[in-house]
């Protein structure tokens, strides 16, 4: 089974984002921060990375930043999921090692393509 880190500081987007995860077969994790999901990943490296770009303590570019330094941390695909949708954000995120970029709200359909597009399904 494949993992996702599920990176977000609103508990409701992670909670629907796990289900629709789990429904695609995915075993999850989450994280309210970058800190947090920086120390989920050195513990254990997951397959992919759905990760929000506006967090307290650490927001995603500059976790991603880390993300990509660490051993194995070219491994996750890294998909942002954000309300930020202007072509800087969007180009920062992809010159930073993210794979895909999709537009907060989402819904399985959007998960399911971007996943598939990735490779991940």
């Amino acid at each position: 089974m494949k993992s996702c880190l599920i990176v977000d500081d609103s508990k409701v987007i992670r909670m629907v984002a796990r289900k629709i995860l789990h429904e695609m077969s995915f075993s999850t994790e989450e994280a309210e921060d970058g800190l947090v999901a920086l120390e989920a990943c050195k513990r254990a490296m997951p397959d992919a990375v759905l990760l929000d770009w506006n967090m307290p303590v650490m927001n995603g570019i500059d976790f991603l930043r880390e993300l990509r330094r660490l051993p194995g941390g070219d491994h996750p695909v890294v998909v942002f999921c954000t309300t930020e949708n202007d072509i800087e954000h969007i180009q920062e995120a992809i010159t930073a090692g993210a794979n895909e970029y999709i537009m907060k709200p989402f819904d399985s359909e959007i998960l399911q393509a971007k996943f598939s597009q990735v490779g991940l399904l």
